[in-house]
């Protein structure tokens, strides 16, 4: 007869979740965070949400091959500061890279489109139109 504990079942559950290595969920190989992305699916086309603040549109590079949808950046920043006793100058490198596999025969490739406004990276992958829905129609029997 096999016998299990009952008295608190979640508590292990919880203790793993806190010290579980959190340095492989969220990090890039430079050590950096990666951004967040929501990837919504609607009637008309896949919408990919990335939250890359502090970034400019030119810092982004975005292709697709294979049906694979590839996001990079990479940013440095020199800053140099200079008072009367001392110098300070500090160098600041930034970059990710997040790949997708998109649904095969699906996407309309020539029609995607990315933007970037207030720290959002968007990027609208439409569907072929011969797979979007259709309004239903009612068929009257005659």
């Amino acid at each position: 007869m096999l016998l299990k504990n009952t008295d608190f079942p979640a508590l292990p559950n919880v203790f793993n979740d806190f010290f579980r290595d959190w340095s492989s969920t969220n990090f890039s190989d430079t050590n950096t965070t990666l951004p967040a992305v929501n990837i919504k699916n609607n009637e008309n086309e896949f919408i990919v949400d990335v939250a890359a603040p502090g970034m400019n549109k030119d810092d982004f590079q975005i292709n697709i091959e294979n049906d694979i949808l590839t996001i990079s950046s990479e940013k440095k920043e020199d800053k140099e500061e200079t008072n009367d006793n001392y110098t300070r100058k500090e160098y600041s490198y930034m970059s990710f890279k997040r790949s997708f596999t998109l649904p095969k025969g699906i996407v309309d490739y020539e029609k995607i489109k990315a933007t970037y406004k207030n720290g959002e990276l968007k990027i609208s992958i439409p569907k072929l139109e011969a797979l979007k829905s259709k309004t239903p129609k009612l068929i009257k029997v005659e």
